[in-house]
């Protein structure tokens, strides 16, 4: 097994971690990456209230008795949700590990590390990694631009971002973004991180909860299979290309606003890809990562194929090309 700090302060097997994401993050995903050795997340946002929340970790905690987490994402809002009811029922589920992700955490952080919860914050960049470091936080997930979701807007890939951050941040890292085999765990590490979250490629599993046609989408689709939408917004998503995104990618070409494209980006549409399995029908996150999607393994496959290879890679690839100094 490949022990690194994010192994031995979390009391996982694998420094793998399947991160928070909308509709997906359920007990059953969770519990399969939690049985598998890795750690996975919970997104509470997912459920409609907090006490949907507490049935949600209740149902997971009977389906592994590994570590697993909630994944909290903060977003600035005009009617924000009841952050401190979700995180008040995280800690009262005894949950004992939290990602963050989003606008200043720095108040949950504390209330999290008061209640001994540790605390994974989500972040693109390294002013923001310092940041939240200084809150507290426990550890580190950096983005790079080739993730799904939102990669901030100062458009660094993983292979600059991930050794910058390990060259300033002292607590232990998790790179993000483009992460899906054994190959790209030993290149994280070699960067400095001490493990990969990988969200793309955990839908693509049998325990995603997501439609089996998006599954085959991901597979069938390759790494230029998406689009950057709410560019001009400075707001930037990566998703899945389809006819919404690129609908909406040219009309920001003319000068939209976000009222104009509202109804085509609707959360609800988006749950609805995932529930019926019509690709086309709204927008749904997805990274570059689609190019090395080839197959729908359950999580299980996944994690001890990513792991085996790594360790192959390391031990013997990367071994045979040390030779002796003349």
């Amino acid at each position: 097994m490949l022990k690194t700090r994010f192994t031995e302060m979390f009391g996982v097997d694998h420094p793998i971690v399947q991160g928070g994401m909308q509709w997906v993050g359920r007990a059953e995903l969770v519990a399969a990456v939690a049985n598998a050795g890795a750690l996975g997340f919970i997104t509470a946002l997912t459920q409609p209230t907090p006490d949907d929340l507490a049935k949600e970790i209740e149902r997971c905690g009977a389906l592994t008795k590994k570590p697993f987490g909630v994944n909290l994402t903060l977003l600035p809002a005009i009617t924000p949700p009841p952050y401190a009811e979700y995180r008040r029922v995280i800690i009262e589920s005894g949950v004992k590990i939290v990602e963050t992700a989003g606008y200043k955490p720095q108040e949950h952080v504390e209330e999290f590390k008061k209640a001994g919860v540790k605390v994974i914050h989500k972040c693109t960049s390294v002013r923001h990694a310092l940041s939240a470091e200084r809150y507290g936080v426990d550890a580190i997930s950096i983005d790079g631009l080739e993730c799904a979701g939102h990669p901030g807007e100062d458009d660094v890939g993983g292979l600059i971002l991930i050794p910058c951050a390990a060259d300033k941040v002292k607590v232990p890292m998790i790179a993000s973004g483009g992460f899906g085999d054994g190959r790209g765990l030993v290149a994280a590490l070699a960067l400095g991180a001490d493990g990969i979250n990988m969200g793309t490629r955990f839908m693509a599993t049998k325990e995603s909860p997501v439609h089996e046609n998006v599954k085959q989408q991901m597979v069938a689709n390759d790494e230029r299979a998406t689009d950057l939408i709410f560019r001009t917004m400075h707001n930037t998503a990566r998703v899945a290309r389809n006819a919404v995104s690129q609908q909406v990618v040219a009309l920001e070409k003319q000068g939209a606003k976000f009222e104009d494209v509202r109804e085509l980006v609707a959360g609800a549409r988006g749950r609805k890809v995932y529930e019926t399995g019509d690709p086309d029908y709204g927008i749904w996150s997805a990274g570059q990562v689609q190019g090395l999607i080839h197959d729908i393994p359950s999580v299980k496959e996944l994690v001890d194929r990513i792991v085996t290879d790594a360790e192959a890679i390391i031990s013997k690839r990367l071994a045979a090309m040390i030779t002796a100094r003349a």
